[in-house]
């Protein structure tokens, strides 16, 4: 039973706006695949699982002549990942209905899916050869005999950076009576990533890395195996990652995407398919394109631009790109076409709107919705997103998401929230969301205003304000909050005395910052923050982040650790803080968050710290969900509005 201070508040807003457990009810429609023959729109839908406390997913049909829906799965678990054979009379996807996640094949028309692989490790990724007959796959192939044989003898330990299970690269034909997979790739020499078929179905083009460490990312290399004899031959081999390779229409050449992570732009490039000089088409293009696909008249890619995103075409011979998708501040993203490149599906959202599935002319763009995913909202009375602008410290251009309640009123003084966003090349948009980890519908309903800040290293404003972090995390992004927080004051309708701040991860980082480095906020939470990046680099699963955007280890330059540490500050520390972290975060360790919550003890700080176990980076569960929002609207509500907080909350449902 929820205790009954919360019920009773919450009830009042119920009629209006989306309670918590409302807002994690809300389903959301994704992964839109359109048929080759352009007649169907296989998609997701996403929903709330309270009983097995899981999000899971479906696969959805709707035929494009009629705007017909029907849900084509309906397997306990969830089935993702719908993919075409090329001629659209069967549908591949992935579920793990049985335990581990695996390819089955569905007809359009519905019926019972036919599981094809029953794979040790399961399958991560899978595409159908252009003939239709064949899959190709990926997989770990589950753990070695070696380690188990060593568990068996030794008990169960790891040898840090050594004992890697390789991704390889497998195929199978789903046309014999009993479907063998077959390897391509073996052995240590590397793990597979993206891969993609040439077009007479011969080779397959893949990238790999040295290792499945997340911190080997930028090792990535471009691969063709030829299917007739296994040979594999590495055609690229250029410093800095190379990944996700695209065959040319006439299986001469591979685009791929070149260089970039974390602050840097990646760039379109383009290979002979047999290896030789790699030619970078895309350097005037200042964002990070996502390549898509490569048809008979360019190459398809997406990207962010500002809060909207969008698909592009690429010219291959001289490097010229045009906008394909508007208006301008569409979200468009996750394409897919048909099959010559007329038509496309993909999903979209506008300011105020809800996501939907669309399909569209690729030329002459115009966004049909074939969902309805905004009817969940109907009788709701929901906040308002505007685009708000503000200059930082140094200048620098900085824009965010302004939330304002429904009956805003620019007479009225208004408690301030400010809700960071993670990465820090994470994005936030003014389309309508259900609420994660903070209860923003319910703040705003409360009388507060919502400034989600896109902060200087945001995604969509290119390379130059993505770098402006670099030896200046926290400095710069607090200044980026704290600036808006006065160009928002100025504006006459906050009430300065009541401004509090919360983020997960880098927004966590942010907002630990700020309860340290700074006296502007009356209250604060940290969501899985680093609170001192030399605890964060040698526990992290990601050591390649601070080498970079620091530009040194702490052994090099101990001194531009400590000033962006937010531990370094916390004698000047004031702000009563809720810190919130995963017990099992690889990421952000938890350590992190235990040295500044004894650090604000120490100090006589109001400070409470909430684990929840068993969760590492993400708290990805609904019912933990729901008690991190509930945890953040208790500390807000009592150190924002005043109110006595209710008693510990039991989250057992009934």
């Amino acid at each position: 039973m929820r205790p009954l201070a919360f019920l009773t508040a919450t009830l009042v807003l119920a009629a209006q706006t989306p309670t918590i457990e409302q807002s994690l009810n809300l389903k959301l429609a994704a992964s839109p695949r359109i048929s080759p023959d352009a007649r169907f729109v296989a998609y997701t839908v996403s929903e709330t699982n309270w009983e097995d406390n899981a999000f899971e997913a479906q696969i959805w049909m709707v035929m494009t002549s009629t705007g017909e829906r029907y849900q084509l799965t309906h397997a306990k678990k969830s089935s993702t990942d719908p993919r075409w054979a090329p001629d659209s009379k069967r549908l591949g996807f992935l579920s793990d209905r049985d335990g581990s996640q695996q390819i089955y094949i569905i007809s359009p028309a519905g019926g019972e899916a036919t599981q094809v692989t029953h794979f040790d490790g399961g399958v991560t990724d899978f595409q159908w050869a252009p003939g239709g007959h064949v899959i190709a796959f990926t997989s770990n192939g589950g753990e070695p005999k070696a380690k188990k044989d060593r568990k068996e003898k030794y008990g169960d330990f790891e040898i840090v950076e050594r004992d890697y299970t390789m991704v390889q690269l497998w195929t199978i034909n789903v046309d014999d009576e009993k479907p063998k997979p077959e390897a391509l790739t073996t052995g240590t020499q590397f793990s597979v990533g993206g891969f993609h078929w040439s077009p007479d179905a011969k080779h397959i083009a893949f990238s790999a890395t040295r290792d499945p460490d997340l911190s080997s990312g930028d090792t990535a290399d471009i691969y063709v195996v030829r299917l007739s004899d296994k040979y594999v031959k590495k055609v690229v081999d250029a410093a800095g990652p190379d990944r996700n390779p695209i065959w040319s229409p006439d299986g001469t050449q591979l685009a791929f995407e070149s260089g970039g992570g974390w602050f840097l732009n990646s760039r379109i490039a383009i290979v002979p398919a047999e290896g030789g000089k790699v030619r970078v088409i895309s350097e005037s293009f200042d964002e990070n394109p996502r390549l898509l696909s490569w048809g008979a008249s360019g190459i398809y890619f997406e990207a962010m631009q500002r809060t909207a995103s969008h698909l592009f075409k690429l010219n291959p011979a001289d490097g010229k790109f045009e906008r394909l998708s508007a208006p301008a501040d569409l979200e468009a993203g996750a394409a897919s076409f048909d099959e010559d490149y007329s038509r496309a599906a993909f999903t979209c959202a506008s300011p105020n709107q809800y996501p939907e599935v669309c399909v569209s002319p690729v030329s002459g763009f115009s966004a049909k919705p074939v969902t309805d995913m905004k009817e969940q909202l109907k009788g709701f009375k929901l906040a308002r997103r505007e685009l708000f602008e503000w200059k930082s410290k140094d200048g620098a251009p900085v824009e965010g998401i302004l939330i304002k309640p429904a009956d805003f009123e620019p007479t009225k003084k208004y408690p301030l929230l400010v809700v960071i966003h993670g990465g820090p090349t994470g994005i936030d948009h003014p389309s309508i969301a259900g609420d994660r980890y903070y209860p923003l519908e319910m703040f705003a309903a409360k009388g507060a205003v919502i400034l989600r800040p896109n902060y200087r290293g945001s995604a969509g404003y290119g390379e130059k304000f993505r770098a402006l972090n670099v030896r200046n995390l926290g400095l710069g992004d607090a200044d980026d909050v704290i600036s808006g927080v006065d160009a928002l004051i100025a504006k006459g309708y906050i009430d300065r005395d009541r401004v509090g701040a919360m983020g997960w991860s880098q927004g966590g980082y942010i907002s630990a910052f700020l309860t340290t480095y700074s006296d502007r906020f009356k209250a604060v939470s940290v969501g899985a923050g680093i609170s001192d990046w030399m605890t964060y680099y040698v526990n992290t699963d990601i050591h390649p982040f601070t080498r970079n955007y620091l530009k040194a280890t702490p052994w090099e330059d101990a001194e531009i650790y400590r000033k962006t540490s937010p531990i370094t500050y916390i004698n000047q520390a004031k702000t009563p803080t809720l810190i919130q972290h995963g017990e099992l975060d690889k990421r952000v360790p938890i350590p992190n968050g235990y040295e500044l919550y004894q650090g604000l003890k120490d100090r006589g700080v109001p400070v409470k710290m909430i684990v929840y176990k068993g969760f590492g980076h993400a708290i990805n569960k609904p019912k933990q969900q729901s008690a991190v929002m509930e945890h953040n609207y208790q500390w807000f509500s009592q150190w924002i509005w005043g109110e006595t907080g209710p008693a510990e909350t039991n989250l057992s449902r009934r």
